[in-house]
């Protein structure tokens, strides 16, 4: 049996050494191949890009790789048996060991926190963290995490969350409302101002469809349309318009400008819209289109006024020759009854000519004027009997002054006119017994009044207000009113400058005039004076006498227009002055420096071909030092006046002129 046994293991033998030598082989290469794999599995968690970490049970790290290392700022074996705590700031602790205590009962989780760099520094983290349980007993034995350095992400967050911050600051501040709808027409988002244009909440309005605040269910299909063919053609929508009813049930107009939204495949998922309301700017089409009727009529006006201004400026000068040539002929007939009729009757003509001259000149503004500080009250009540003998005693003329009333600046001459034309007009236009009223007040409009009430101008006005009982205006006659020769009397009875008159004399005093009128109920025409804010006295109504002697004195006369020329010297001789008479101011500079005796005054047009009068007058005195001046012309120019308001201290006598009256204004000025 022993034998038997024997020779059996010595049969197995040689196969039980093969089959021990290929086990010992397969070993050696399991061992070799866990060998590499744990060579990999360390280099994996060296150079992986997410840090890694291994703990125990109490927290002590057992295992850190590389990017952990180079995030700390620690080598490894600085990491390797501390606690992990000591890695965490003291303020984040508490999330760090609430973290450990989830982990110990097994489950995993990923949280952000703030660890602490070897130099101090803090970095955010995203940590991913699982727990490791003994496999035999099952125990918790520690730790295992994926620490991932997020502050490039937080940066990008923050980034992103300002970008965020700002988009919604500019959109809270825009004055224009933005919105968003989704494919059915409700609001998925939209700024402040867009909410408050229709007077609700954000909550009132968020998800409710733009239908539901249309005006009419007409205005919400136009709205639907355009959003369709919006979305089919993926063209944006300018200057549509929307009317809705807010929630206080005020009806507004909407402009909105509309385009599609998309998503990342570009696909139609809404729309988005900016809106403002221009319900006032609807409103104000009508003012609009009255302010161009009246700048198109200022306008005309204004030509018109420029073409009164240039043929008053002639025609002046032509009536001037026409009056010096009379007088010097009404001098040398005395004797000839006849002929001294004829010669006055021209005379009154010329002064007639005269008169609608000034006429023109008011209505363009190139009036002379000698403005003055004037109480409008004093001005009307010297004028009162003048204008009751004006109208007739049918007419009741009743005055009602404003107590304290403010002052204005202006030529008292022009209140006269103005008072004196409208009081004509008031006449003709009553049939029988009637009423005319005059009336002072102050008036202030502020900007706000004035945006509403077109012609208005913001400031302190003294109001001079004509009214009547009379026959009224029609609506064409309204638009005409202030048209030079246009006139509603029958011919031979008006020249139509009267309004035209006023008309000028208000502009060029920069007031303004607005007449109300209905046809069989009267006019009214309140006239806006700007109040004077100048400290000097109040002017007296007081003429002062005139002396119309003539003198021996030497004039340097300078006048352009031949005839005007000659005759003005005539006058001048007869009137026993020396003259020395020069057609252009070049002739009279030479004169000025030949003449030998003292020359005592330089009476010159304003406007001629190669220098103008004032500068004229400048060479002149440095010649003449002391010499007195005396300014002529048809209208006054920007050299004399500024906008036909003469500078203080200005000699100036307006053609056409008489005899009487330039040898009063010379005695004046040689005093």
């Amino acid at each position: 049996m022993t034998s038997f046994r024997l020779r059996v293991l010595q049969y197995l033998l040689p196969e039980l050494k093969k089959q021990i030598q290929e086990l010992e082989e397969k070993n050696a290469r399991l061992e070799k191949r866990l060998h590499e794999t744990r060579s990999l599995t360390e280099e994996i968690m060296t150079y992986m890009t997410e840090g890694l970490v291994l703990t125990d049970a109490r927290g002590t790290i057992l295992f850190t790789n590389h990017r952990l290392s180079e995030m700390l700022g620690h080598p490894p074996e600085e990491i390797i048996g501390r606690f992990w705590l000591e890695m965490v700031p003291v303020e984040q602790q508490d999330i760090a060991k609430e973290a450990e205590s989830r982990r110990s009962q097994g489950h995993t989780d990923r949280y952000e926190i703030f660890l602490r760099r070897k130099n101090g520094q803090k970095f955010p983290v995203l940590i991913g963290a699982g727990p490791r349980f003994d496999k035999q007993s099952g125990n918790f034995i520690g730790t295992m995490g994926v620490v991932t350095d997020i502050t490039e992400r937080k940066k990008a967050e923050k980034a992103i969350k300002e970008s965020e911050e700002r988009y919604r600051t500019i959109l809270n501040d825009m004055s224009e409302g933005y919105h968003e709808v989704d494919l059915s027409g409700n609001f998925i988002f939209f700024n402040e101002a867009f909410h408050n244009l229709f007077g609700y909440s954000r909550k009132e309005m968020m998800g409710t469809n733009f239908s539901h605040y249309a005006a009419e269910e007409a205005i919400a299909e136009k709205v639907f349309l355009l959003y369709k063919q919006l979305f089919n053609t993926g063209i944006p929508v300018q200057n549509g318009e929307w009317d809705i009813i807010r929630k206080d049930g005020k009806r507004r107009t909407l402009q909105y400008y509309a385009s599609v939204v998309k998503d990342s495949k570009s696909n139609t998922i809404g729309f988005r819209g900016i809106v403002r309301d221009i319900t006032e700017i609807r409103q104000a089409g009508a003012e609009r289109d009255t302010l161009q009727a009246q700048l198109n009529q200022a306008q005309k006006m204004e030509s018109v006024g420029r073409l009164a201004g240039g043929v008053a400026h002639d025609f002046s000068n032509m009536l001037g020759v026409i009056f010096g040539h009379v007088e010097i002929a009404l001098k040398k007939v005395k004797n000839d009854n006849s002929l001294s009729r004829n010669l006055k009757e021209i005379q009154k003509a010329a002064h007639r000519s005269a008169d609608l001259t000034k006429q023109l000149l008011a209505f363009a503004r190139k009036q002379t004027i000698s403005p003055r500080k004037l109480d409008l009250n004093n001005t009307v009540e010297n004028m009162l009997n003048m204008l009751r003998r004006l109208i007739g005693e049918d007419i009741d003329l009743i005055w009602h002054p404003a107590e304290h009333l403010w002052f204005v600046k202006m030529d008292p001459t022009q209140i006269d006119q103005i008072l004196a034309n409208l009081s004509v007009n008031a006449r003709d236009a009553i049939s029988g017994v009637g009423r005319l009223i005059i009336e002072t007040a102050m008036q202030t409009f502020d900007e706000a009044y004035c945006s509403r009430h077109p012609g208005f101008v913001p400031g302190d006005f003294v109001l001079l207000a004509v009214s009547d009982n009379g026959c009224g205006m029609d609506k064409n006659t309204l638009n005409n009113l202030f048209e030079p020769f246009f006139t509603t009397k029958v011919a031979g009875k008006g020249t139509g400058l009267g309004l035209a008159t006023v008309y000028g004399i208000v502009k060029q005093n920069n007031g303004f005039i607005n007449v109300y009128s209905e046809t069989g109920k009267g006019s009214t025409f309140k006239i806006y004076l700007p109040r004077s804010v100048e400290n000097e006295e109040p002017a007296t109504a007081v003429p002062a006498e005139k002396n119309a002697d003539g003198g021996d004195e030497t004039i340097l006369l300078v006048e352009d227009e031949p005839m005007i020329l000659e005759m003005t010297a005539t006058m001048l001789q007869m009137l026993g002055y020396s003259v020395l008479t020069a057609s252009t101011p070049e002739e009279a500079i030479r004169l000025a420096r030949k003449h030998t005796g003292p020359v005592h005054l330089l009476m010159t047009d304003v406007v001629m071909p190669e220098m103008n009068g004032r500068d004229l007058s400048e060479k002149i005195t440095a010649i003449h030092p002391g010499i007195r001046l005396l300014f002529m012309s048809g209208y006054t120019a920007d050299i004399i006046a500024h906008q036909g308001v003469l500078d203080d201290g200005v000699a100036f006598i307006q053609k056409p002129f008489s005899m009487a009256d330039m040898a009063v204004k010379l005695r004046e000025v040689l005093a």
